[in-house]
């Protein structure tokens, strides 16, 4: 890569070519410094049909190779315009980190070629707005050039052994001088009131390159007529040869019929104006707000007597040839052979300034492996020197570690291996009764903390008790409905409790029947039906359903073998049954199972009414069901609904009632408790020696 600030521009013409050495001003980034120049003409021009072209620009390469030394320095050369395609697209209002990837999918519309067969490239022209991430009035400028144009390009560059850091079109080359030399810089146009836009008209050998801008906009066309065309007008009015023709055509003053020359030539002058007005008018068409203010002429056709007088005589507008290149100074600038054909170097000096980082078009056609294999050369020496920095450590590493290696001897170290390994026994036996004596303490202060909050725990079953209780459905206040089965009551035969390590283990028995509690209470919210009637096995014989065994609706063993299902409970507590029965059967919808869900379960579920405490931070409050640790209720027994006649009355006052049939319904249901304090911070008790133990 380059390491000078120097930077030269290659423009190889069909007529000759041209370089130019320059560095940006230390002292003023807006001028170019130029310090040497090379204008080598060819012996004919290269669109001769007696001439070899890459013989010609081989000895124009040699000859300045022969006078100048690249080495280190930025190098950019130029393709012709027609060679390449140039774009320059107006976004529509889009999110500026998608940008890339709707400039690749309009290069992949506006590129006649698949992509993998051209380089490409492309920069925002920043003539937009940005606000909030959102670009708005976004202009794009769009390059490319198929992989053969660009192969062709750069291989006079490649044999002669100059590596090249830039491939730019003419056009965008002159795009790039005109913005730095006659407009201000960017920065200082203000979009809403840019200046006038300058046309920059470069005539060449064949064909003329038109670059319109106003330093924030660029349009670009190119015309089929060139320097070559007045030299055809002549061979063809006047019967000239070509070298003949061309050499009238330069010196047309002092021709030996000049006023024969310049009539033989006026039909190209006129084809000439009226092909630049088609481009202007093309221009002004594409840009409504584009004010043309002056039309500048470059090439060294462009001296041709009258020429510019002429153009300006049918176009309207003010056309000029460059006199001075207003940001380019330097003692190349002052010598005579630059002055004569300043004209020629338009194009020289904008890739110069692309070369020296300062202009405003930074694209780059170069392929993109030629780039990849410089960086890796350039970075070749200095892998090298790290490789050998690494191998050299390496071996005096390795050479340090076989010395000490040889001056060891193993009697001289087993006294101290022995004592090493002592000394690790006894601190891992120290280490291992600290660890136990530490587990002890934390066993003592969990009884301590555990045995400083019985007077907060001792309430926690007659809690329960009265939670239950609360819970229990009963009719509102005032004389008790004369129909029995019309009273909200529920008989409660039993109540037992079994204490389980791990809940999971009797979660894994009753899981079925939560489920079954759980679709029927969702069912009975969402559309008010009541369950279907269905009735599980009866239970044992003599009416009882020990908590300790594990038929169907009774808890699991407590035997810890049991893995916890997903959404169940889980650690150590106890499994509440009740046994009860009511005779609430006679309300379509709310009768047997039905009724135990819509009151007792729906209340255990912690969906009805909260209940008091007695202890604790929330003594003498209400508190949710779920504060005292109860939960997951089950029913794991539902008997038929069935009719039983009593000989009296047993709800009735007087013992002297009339007998009584009634619907009676049984049913068990089980929940768990693992009990809690409201409002305290309890540490977890110690577990009970006797896991089995039944709470009656």
């Amino acid at each position: 890569m380059a390491r000078s600030p120097y930077a030269w521009g290659i423009d190889i013409g069909k007529c000759g070519l041209k370089a130019l050495r320059c560095q940006v001003s230390p002292s003023d980034p807006r001028k170019l410094i130029a310090d040497t120049f090379e204008y080598i003409e060819y012996p004919m021009m290269l669109s001769q049909p007696e001439a070899d072209p890459v013989e010609l620009v081989k000895a124009a390469i040699e000859e300045f190779l022969s006078r100048h030394s690249l080495e280190g320095d930025s190098v950019a050369v130029s393709a012709p315009g027609q060679s390449g395609l140039s774009k320059f697209i107006k976004l529509p209002p889009i999110e500026a980190k998608k940008i890339p990837d709707i400039v690749r999918y309009e290069a992949s519309q506006q590129i006649p070629f698949p992509l993998d067969q051209v380089e490409w490239a492309w920069q925002r022209l920043e003539s937009g707005i940005e606000e909030s991430g959102f670009v708005m009035d976004e202009e794009v400028a769009l390059f490319a050039m198929k992989k053969e144009q660009v192969n062709k390009a750069l291989a006079p560059f490649r044999n002669a052994g100059i590596e090249v850091d830039v491939l730019q079109l003419q056009p965008i080359a002159l795009a790039n001088m005109v913005m730095f030399d006659q407009l201000p810089p960017r920065a200082n146009i203000d979009p809403d009131n840019p200046p006038e836009s300058i046309v920059l008209v470069s005539i060449g050998v064949d064909s003329t390159d038109v670059v319109m801008t106003n330093g924030l906009k660029i349009q670009q066309r190119s015309m089929p007529i060139g320097g070559s065309s007045f030299t055809k007008a002549l061979v063809k009015e006047m019967q000239y040869t070509f070298q003949k023709a061309e050499q009238e055509k330069r010196n047309a003053v002092r021709a030996t019929d000049p006023r024969m020359v310049f009539k033989a030539m006026r039909p190209v002058f006129t084809e000439f104006a009226s092909d630049l007005q088609r481009s202007l008018n093309y221009f002004t068409g594409a840009d409504k707000t584009a004010k043309i203010g002056k039309v500048l002429l470059f090439g060294n056709a462009a001296k041709l007597r009258g020429l510019s007088d002429f153009v300006a005589k049918q176009l309207g507008v003010d056309v000029q040839r460059l006199e001075k290149y207003a940001a380019l100074d330097g003692a190349a600038v002052a010598a005579n052979g630059f002055r004569e054909n300043r004209l020629a170097f338009a194009t020289a000096y904008g890739l110069a300034l692309q070369a020296a980082g300062a202009s405003n078009l930074r694209t780059n056609l170069m392929p993109g492996e030629i780039v990849r294999d410089r960086l890796i050369a350039a970075k070749k020496p200095w892998a090298v020197a790290a490789m050998l920095g690494l191998l050299t450590a390496a071996v005096v590493n390795f050479a340090g570690m076989f010395l000490a290696w040889q001056s060891y001897a193993p009697a001289k170290y087993s006294q101290a291996f022995a004592g090493a390994d002592q000394a690790k026994t006894r601190s891992a036996a120290t280490v291992s009764a600290l660890e136990a004596v530490k587990q002890k303490q934390d066993e003592s202060a969990s009884w301590q903390q555990y045995l400083l909050q019985v007077q907060e725990r001792r309430f926690q079953s007659l809690d329960l008790m009265r939670a239950v209780g609360t819970l229990l459905p009963r009719d509102a206040d005032g004389p008790l409905p004369e129909k029995i089965a019309d009273r909200r009551e529920i008989h409660v035969d039993s109540f037992d409790m079994q204490f389980f390590p791990d809940l999971a283990t009797w979660f894994t028995g009753v899981q079925g029947q939560w489920a079954e509690t759980q679709t029927a209470e969702e069912k009975a919210e969402g559309d008010g039906s009541a369950p279907a009637e269905g009735g599980q096995a009866a239970p044992p014989a003599d009416g009882a359903a020990p908590v300790a065994e594990t038929p169907p609706g009774d808890p699991a063993a407590a035997d810890g073998t049991a893995a916890a299902p997903v959404g169940g409970p889980t650690g150590a507590g106890w499994v509440v049954q009740i046994t009860g029965h009511h005779f609430h059967n006679d309300e379509q919808g709310n009768e047997g199972e039905q009724f135990v869900r819509s009151t007792l379960v729906k209340n255990l579920l912690g969906k009805g009414d909260e209940v008091p405490v007695a202890a604790g931070e929330k003594s003498g409050q209400l508190v949710p069901v779920a504060d005292l640790g109860i939960g997951y209720p089950v029913l794991v027994y539902s008997s038929p609904i069935r009719k039983v006649r009593y000989e009296a009355n047993p709800m009735a006052p007087a013992k002297d009632a009339p007998p009584a049939e009634l619907k009676r319904y049984e049913f068990i249901l089980q929940f768990t408790w693992q009990p809690t304090t409201p409002g305290s911070k309890l540490p977890p008790p110690p577990t009970p020696a006797d896991a089995g133990a039944v709470a009656q």
